[in-house]
């Protein structure tokens, strides 16, 4: 199958930049699960490949010998990520993962007082956020049910309106210790109002901060500018870093200086050009560095940098353009096809979605199960969630508009099947 957009699309080349599964007769799978694991960049085997080799070559003296120096290794992910979360590059680093990264934060800016302890939070939140939240107000000695506020996505959409959180921040604000919310939510795709909620959270003295796991890579965003206090996200969705890629953080510069912030000290973040004289006083780095501990693994950032090659060669405006098209036409195929089958729960407006689309095939839940395994028996794979959702995601860097057109009528042929 063919399509004419994607003889017009300007990203049509960065497809030949990944390697995509194939079925076992070998024909090629529809890929649409970059919302949970992006492909694989073909570099990624190369960057690898280069670090080993010079661990054989070079061992210990690859820290400060070679091309590809392992001391300052992660420092080049600083510029590459901040484009793509609006940051500036001292406000950002590639380290640990997701939720590693969230406690390390929430050390450092949930600061609960008895007048200023809670913690807004979205009541359908991915569970990692939830039990790090909860774990946090039992270590500070806080009832988890009296210090969360929950909001409620509202029941006629499935979907958090942004009204109904900034009420909240209005009406409990002067007792909200932080809010912490996803950019996007990951079982509709819904992308929330960032800017709107930072700046009402700042403007009642609450400390914000934004889970980024499905939104980075995904759409535009402007941490530095937003002022947010903090973000953190995961590098193996959109960013196809690889499984349990390093992740990464963004801690605004505001705080670069701010030793007065609590935070667990680690050898890392440590300032530089004293780490090895082997002090017991930690200083920490100024910026987001100072919250490292460990050295990172090498091996694991070496993928995530073929991936950022690609983002950076695709540019993420282009990005975001091909997104919100191929969005658009899947829509309408399934409008088309399938417009009293199956029910879109990710919002229509371009700037409250993203490259995800979460569908609900009408009928028990048993039925959608059907519907989703046969679609992976017909070569296409997304996930499924309970209970009753199927996500996929047509990640603009890979994906084709003739794989989204094949997707609506293999879907359409599950459907009727089953």
């Amino acid at each position: 199958m063919t399509d004419p957009r994607d003889a017009a699309d300007p990203l049509r080349a960065m497809r030949a930049r990944f390697r995509l599964p194939r079925q076992a007769d070998g024909t090629p799978c529809i890929y649409l699960c970059g919302n949970s694991l992006g492909a694989q960049p073909v570099a990624a085997g190369e960057r690898i490949r280069d670090i080993l080799d010079d661990w054989a070559e070079l061992a210990v003296l690859g820290h400060h010998h070679g091309p590809r120096q392992w001391m300052p290794y992660h420092e080049q992910f600083a510029a590459p990520l901040a484009r793509l979360v609006g940051a500036k590059p001292a406000e950002v680093v590639a380290m640990n993962t997701l939720t590693v990264n969230l406690h390390l934060l929430l050390v450092s800016f949930y600061r609960p007082t008895p007048a200023r302890s809670r913690i807004l939070c979205e009541r359908g939140a991915f569970p990692s956020d939830r039990y790090a939240l909860v774990t946090q107000a039992r270590f500070h000695g806080y009832s988890p049910e009296a210090t969360l506020i929950e909001v409620d996505a509202r029941p006629d959409t499935g979907l958090l309106a942004t009204e109904d959180v900034l009420a909240a921040i209005e009406r409990e604000g002067a007792r909200i210790a932080l809010v912490l919310l996803p950019g996007v939510q990951y079982l509709t795709g819904q992308v929330l109002d960032m800017a709107r909620i930072t700046a009402a959270a700042r403007h009642h003295g609450c400390m914000i901060g934004w889970d980024l796991a499905h939104a980075i890579g995904n759409v535009p965003l402007s941490l530095h500018d937003w002022g947010a206090d903090f973000a953190v996200w995961c590098s193996y969705k959109y960013l196809c870093g690889g499984p349990g890629a390093v992740a990464g953080a963004f801690v605004h510069e505001r705080h670069a200086q701010a030793r007065e912030l609590p935070r667990f000290g680690g050898w890392w973040g440590h300032n530089k050009s004293t780490r090895f004289e082997m002090g017991p006083d930690f200083e920490p780095i100024a910026g987001a560095e100072g919250w490292q501990l460990s050295n990172p693994p090498v091996l694991a950032l070496a993928p995530l940098l073929a991936a950022l090659d690609c983002y950076a060669a695709a540019g993420m405006h282009a990005v975001r353009e091909k997104s919100l098209a191929q969005g658009q036409y899947a829509r309408e195929l399934l409008a088309a096809r399938l417009k009293s089958r199956v029910r879109c729960l990710t919002p229509e407006a371009p700037a409250e979605r993203g490259c995800q689309l979460s569908l609900r095939v009408e009928g028990d839940a048993e039925h959608g199960r059907r519907v989703f395994a046969d679609l992976k028996r017909l070569g296409v794979i997304g996930d499924w969630r309970e209970p009753n959702v199927i996500r996929v995601a047509a990640h603009p860097l890979y994906n084709t508009y003739a794989e989204v057109a094949q997707f609506v009528e293999c879907l359409a042929q599950a459907v009727n099947q089953s």
